[in-house]
């Protein structure tokens, strides 16, 4: 029966451009070359997620983030809480604001949520209705939830999302700055850095050499031989944003 659905979604297109099959597939062949960054402070609380994923032969790179608890691409980052957590944080405001400037900079912002979600019910200060309010308010403006019900969950979900995105997507994590602009050098650094694979190391160095942004973009086809560290992937990808139109 299930060889028989399976079958029957080879035909079948998700919004009439992919299926479900790429995510149907077992997946086989080395993990070697997976990496992910871990913000430093969750490293110390999460000891059995580290672990866990270390067992699974992930280079982990572990880092002092701004925002976000896992960087599993340049466009990709988790922020994971517990279902305790979420309901508390709910009553301070900066929550929001703090998510929604990790997805100005990684547009496929997730947070996961580790536990047993329907424990929202034995909240007595927090109405349920008000934890549905705030997670419909985030999926509405980009920000995607993932609930898990145990650290093995979590694991397991970085682990195959960590693969699409690098494997399947060919991205890197990268640590993008998040901060507010303050002078012009600041907005040119983070301009830069945005694109693809780039980060501020890259975006300096870019911007020593063409000076301004707008003669950076202009010369992009000399990146790699201008630049240290940039080669003719990283300057295609950079080209597809630059000159693809735009789609809503």
């Amino acid at each position: 029966m299930l060889h028989g659905y399976i079958n029957q979604l080879k035909g079948e297109e998700m919004s009439g451009k992919e299926t479900l099959m790429p995510y149907l597939k077992e997946e086989t062949g080395s993990e070697q070359g997976l990496m992910i960054i871990v913000d430093s402070r969750e490293a110390n609380t999460a000891a059995k997620i580290v672990k866990g994923l270390r067992e699974r032969h992930i280079d982990l790179r572990i880092e002092a983030l701004q925002k976000g608890d896992y960087i599993l691409s340049d466009e990709c980052a988790v922020e994971r809480k517990t279902v305790q957590d979420f309901v508390y944080t709910l009553t301070r405001r900066h929550l929001f604001k703090q998510l929604f400037k990790l997805r100005e900079v990684y547009p496929k912002a997730i947070i996961l949520l580790e536990g047993y979600l329907p424990i929202i019910y034995k909240y007595s200060k927090i109405k349920p209705a008000s934890v549905w309010g705030a997670m419909f308010h985030l999926a509405k403006n980009g920000i995607a939830m993932i609930n898990t019900t145990s650290y093995k969950e979590t694991i397991d979900f970085l682990h195959v999302a960590a693969r699409q995105e690098q494997m399947t997507n060919e991205r890197t994590p990268i640590i993008h700055p998040i901060k507010k602009c303050e002078t012009t050098s600041d907005a040119q650094i983070f301009f830069v850095a945005s694109l693809p694979n780039i980060g501020k190391e890259r975006a300096v160095a870019i911007l020593k050499k063409y000076q301004t942004p707008l003669n950076a973009m202009t010369n992009v086809d000399e990146w790699p031989t201008n630049v240290h560290g940039l080669g003719p992937k990283i300057r295609s990808k950079v080209k597809k944003v630059l000159t693809s139109a735009f789609k809503e």
